[in-house]
């Protein structure tokens, strides 16, 4: 009897262990498929470009599933991009001695230009627009219109994310416009652009779907930096 139920074990124990092989600590993410560094920056509140810095990815952004990013600076705690004051991030490394080290630090990348200002339109031609806050942070617009409405680009910019892997957003669209700014919208019926596609400013980019309460809505939200800002304060008024 114990050694007909010996192998059993063993292989459920084998199992196991191969599902803690690569587990996700705290503070780190790992890459999925349908994933991109905009996308992962985008979940987590995070600038892209410090996403990309702490993980040392080149400038062409590219990422691979089963790759495991970190999602703060090395040596800090996990925090969402311009969570604290600048100079308060100074001055906290400033506090914590260096350690000696043989060979200098490697230079710091030079700021990136971030291009002339977005003019911004409105991602659909009319509809009741509220300012939404969400759960952990941050603003965003919900636009109740029409099944099937055209949605169009907020501003000028190229598509770097087309998906439904992020929860709560339904089908979205990340388009991102400068160094600084990038755009998102959710809760799509239908997607009509692709990943590194160039779009103008109101170009067709999909079509409204239904919200969370089964009705037709748009969700909409600017970012800077990584941070969800107020579009109100950014969109023409209407």
């Amino acid at each position: 009897m114990s050694r007909r139920w010996l192998a059993p074990c063993l292989i459920a124990l084998a199992l196991l262990a191969g599902c803690a092989s690569n587990p996700e600590r705290a503070g780190t993410y790992i890459v999925k498929r349908g994933d991109t560094l905009y996308s992962i920056a985008f979940r987590h509140k995070l600038d892209y470009k410090d996403l990309a810095r702490w993980n040392r990815i080149g400038r062409d952004y590219v990422i691979y599933p089963g790759q495991t990013l970190r999602l703060s600076a090395p040596g800090g705690s996990a925090r969402t991009a311009s969570s604290a004051p600048k100079a308060g991030a100074s001055a906290s490394r400033r506090a914590t001695p260096p350690k000696a080290r043989s060979t200098p630090s490697a230079p710091r990348r030079p700021a990136i230009p971030s291009g002339p200002p977005v003019k911004w339109q409105w991602p659909v031609s009319n509809g009741t627009a509220t300012l939404t806050s969400r759960p952990n942070g941050g603003n965003g617009l919900m636009i109740v219109g029409q099944l099937g409405q055209d949605v169009r680009a907020a501003g000028p910019g190229r598509v770097v994310y087309t998906g439904s892997g992020l929860l709560g957003y339904g089908q979205l669209i990340i388009v991102k416009h400068n160094e600084t700014y990038l755009s998102a919208y959710g809760h799509l019926q239908s997607v009509l652009t692709a990943e590194g596609d160039a779009v103008t400013a109101g170009q067709r980019i999909a079509t409204m779907g239904n919200g969370p309460q089964g009705s037709p809505q748009l969700y909409f939200e600017i970012r800077i930096n990584g941070t969800p800002g107020n579009p109100l304060t950014l969109l023409p008024q209407r």
